[in-house]
């Protein structure tokens, strides 16, 4: 099995956060920005659904949500920061109620695990930040995206 390796220079994390963001790409962006502000494993983001994060009845980011992980078993509440809520807010525009929040408009279902694994891989490969980058590396930011702000409100 290859190891990766998680990217902990707050530039580069902004740089592979915004880089779909430029191309104009929203839904490949709001897969980046869930990786890196969730630091959920990419299997259970792909099961999330755009009514799990968004309340269409008053047009709002919701401030968390419940998922059950896919490799435990184990019921989480995942709250959405500030960063995550302007990438979903963008994102809204394009989505509808009941659909997946990382939709493949062919099948009208989710994007698979290994597409989001290319998408991931192009970016780095594009930003050049060598070999070890994947999905999983992008679970690791999250100390290093929040920093020292996590622990102002405790």
């Amino acid at each position: 099995m290859a190891t990766t390796e998680p990217i902990r220079d707050r530039r580069r994390v902004r740089e592979i956060t915004t880089f779909y963001l430029k191309r104009g790409e929203p839904r490949n962006y709001v897969l980046v920005m869930m990786c890196i502000h969730t630091a959920l494993r990419v299997s259970d983001i792909l099961r999330i659904s755009c009514d799990d994060v968004y309340d269409y009845s008053t047009g709002t980011v919701r401030e968390s949500f419940e998922i059950i992980e896919r490799k435990t078993g184990k019921s989480k509440i995942v709250a959405i920061n500030n960063g995550l809520v302007k990438a979903l807010e963008l994102y809204m525009q394009y989505s509808r109620p009941g659909t997946p929040l990382v939709l493949n408009r062919r099948t009208g279902k989710a994007i698979g695990r290994i597409q989001a694994y290319r998408l991931i891989r192009a970016a780095a490969e594009a930003l050049r930040f060598g070999r070890r980058v994947s999905c999983h590396s992008l679970r690791k930011p999250l100390g290093i995206t929040l920093g020292k702000t996590a622990f102002r409100s405790l």
